[in-house]
């Protein structure tokens, strides 16, 4: 009787020492191929640090504006009419600068004043008084008179290739009035 539970014993633990084995080989391939998929992804650039990403670009922001100059170009005494929210008509008076590492943007501005007075006067009529008087208002006018802008210049420069695409960096408001 002694002899056949030691039988038992064995043919148990020889089950569960080859159940373990498999156990432990199946671990070691799926680390292996968790490793080889972090390779590939790492390899593919998937893996790159976003603060190390984002000090390379500034790094070069900062080359990039060390080594070339900025040229302004105002458009100034725009008077606009807009509504507030209840419908009623204003007045906006409105002087902006934008702010280009063209050399010539002075000249494109002047060029294409009435296509970016359009623009503008787009932009404007569709936004409340209300709107525009708040700091987040401003902010999004400014982001949307930008690429409608660098969009006109772009496309009316196409042909010229020593003018940069986008050359516009910044829209700078000098007089923001509403009465």
């Amino acid at each position: 009787m002694a002899e056949e539970e030691n039988k038992e014993e064995t043919k148990s633990s020889g089950g569960g020492k080859g159940m373990i084995i498999v156990l432990i080989a199946l671990v070691v391939i799926l680390l292996l191929a968790v490793a080889g998929g972090a390779y590939f992804l790492y390899s593919q650039g998937m893996f790159s640090p976003k603060d190390g990403q984002n000090q390379e670009e500034m790094v070069k922001k900062e080359e990039a504006g060390d080594s070339k100059e900025t040229f302004k170009a105002n458009i100034d005494d725009l008077v606009l009419n807009i509504t507030n929210a209840k419908g009623k008509e204003k007045l906006m008076k409105l002087s902006f600068a934008v702010k280009s590492v063209e050399p010539t943007i002075a000249a494109l501005v002047e060029e294409y004043r009435a296509e970016i007075i359009d623009v503008v006067i787009a932009q404007i009529s569709a936004r409340s008084s209300e709107e525009l008087l708040t700091v987040g208002g401003k902010a999004l006018l400014k982001e949307e008179l930008l690429e409608e802008i660098n969009a006109i210049v772009n496309e009316m420069t196409s042909n010229n290739e020593e003018v940069k695409a986008n050359n516009i960096k910044k829209i700078l408001f000098t007089t923001f009035v509403i009465k």
